[in-house]
């Protein structure tokens, strides 16, 4: 989302070792975070609680088995994985509460807390044994949720994110997030796709973007994965984790882009923060070139969302099959935020459906698809909520023809 965008258009909402701690507030709140965004099965995590004094009861859950998908904004659904834990809490601001991470699927989790009648929810990524693991890799946008979060860390009164104020030009990894503590636009942009994984029976590899940061080469991820899924909002990318993805892709990766705003601007990571410093494409490294197509506008507050339009049928019959969509079907409901082909976007760059003239004439949503010589094949779904639907008829089936298409090497 552009930096631009008021507070009030936003809706005022071992080897990983975590590090940066949320500044401590004068009296508890009741709220909770992890210290580091992932953790490895069979492992201890810390979790970071500040409430009042009583009892707390602590349960994990695994989010996406779930039968019912949550209508609020403010809830997390799963299915527990542990047994509840009681705990005496003396009270006070942030301190650390060990828990245990099981034999797990590798997954979106997150721990329950209640204290009296109120919830607190904190998320945690839960990798791969490293005794097994796909050929499938997910990445969960940990940099956007946070730049994202309106949380007012230091109590000055002026929320923690560019996007309340041009003045804050940094924002902390680890921290806990507002309405509860679930990620800002969670429910909209990432939860359809990570049911859809759950109720299909598919198991990836999840990642955090910070365990991007942890992988070598893009030649070296290319031998570990076929594919990698950025199956939300992967705005904000440091360099490391571009260069990783783009080599990635060179040496013959594929890549699915649910989300649309990908790999746009550039931040770098220090002391438990990410800073931003500009936008790729003016930093000479468009996000065409790697994503197929550009960010184009947003909503503005004014636009609503429209029907995608099949209109690239004979470019990829295989993407439509089994779903009933033909050039001219129309399905969804999207925008939010668009993206569209540029010049930089690689020769063949095929366009498979449109939303026309959205945000005004010439400003046109594409999802678009490439292939390169060397195998490597990229989606990009052209719209900020296309993985959110993942879900829901007509798109699962989409989904699944891209899932089965992509994740060839």
């Amino acid at each position: 989302m552009p930096l631009r965008l008021a507070l009030t258009a936003v809706g005022v909402a071992a080897l990983f070792a975590g590090s940066g701690k949320a500044a401590h507030a004068a009296a508890p709140t009741f709220e909770a975070y992890f210290s580091s965004w992932s953790y490895s099965v069979e492992t201890r995590a810390t979790l970071e609680i500040s409430a009042p004094r009583g009892r707390l009861k602590v349960q994990l859950y695994r989010a996406g088995p779930e039968k019912t998908a949550t209508r609020s904004a403010s809830v997390m659904r799963g299915v527990p994985v542990d047994s509840a834990r009681s705990v005496a809490w003396p009270g006070g601001s942030f301190r650390p509460l060990r828990v245990d991470i099981g034999y797990w699927p590798s997954g979106l989790y997150f721990a329950r807390i209640t204290h009296g009648g109120r919830v607190a929810y904190a998320p945690l990524v839960v990798r791969q044994s490293p005794f097994e693991h796909s050929r499938i890799a997910v990445v969960l946008p940990t940099n956007t949720w946070q730049a994202y979060n309106l949380r007012d860390d230091d109590g000055d009164g002026t929320p923690d994110s560019w996007y309340a104020s041009d003045t804050v030009t940094s924002v902390l990894l680890h921290r806990p997030f507002l309405h509860r503590g679930v990620p800002p636009r969670f429910r909209g942009y990432d939860l359809g796709f990570v049911r859809w994984l759950a109720h299909t029976g598919r198991n990836p590899d999840f990642f955090s973007d910070e365990d991007l940061e942890h992988f070598r080469s893009g030649a070296n991820l290319a031998a570990a994965y076929d594919l990698i899924v950025f199956s939300g909002h992967e705005e904000y990318v440091t360099p490391h984790a571009y260069g990783l993805i783009r080599a990635f892709r060179d040496a013959g990766g594929n890549l699915m882009f649910l989300s649309a705003d990908n790999f746009f601007y550039r931040v770098i990571r220090g002391d438990g923060r990410i800073t931003r410093s500009g936008r790729w494409r003016d930093l000479g490294q468009p996000e065409a070139a790697l994503v197929g197509a550009e960010y184009v506008n947003w909503y503005q507050g004014i636009y609503p969302n429209r029907p995608y339009t099949v209109t690239g049928y004979g470019s990829a019959p295989w993407l439509f099959a089994g779903s009933g969509l033909h050039d001219g079907s129309k399905f969804g409901n999207y925008g939010i935020e668009i993206d569209a082909r540029a010049p930089e976007s690689p020769a063949g760059t095929r366009v498979l459906a449109t939303i026309p003239d959205i945000f005004g004439p010439g400003q046109t949503a594409e999802m678009t698809y490439y292939s390169l010589a060397d195998g490597a094949k990229v989606f990009d779904a052209g719209v900020i909520n296309f993985g959110g639907t993942a879900n829901l008829p007509p798109v699962k089936q989409l989904v699944a023809n891209l899932w089965n298409r992509l994740s060839q090497p």
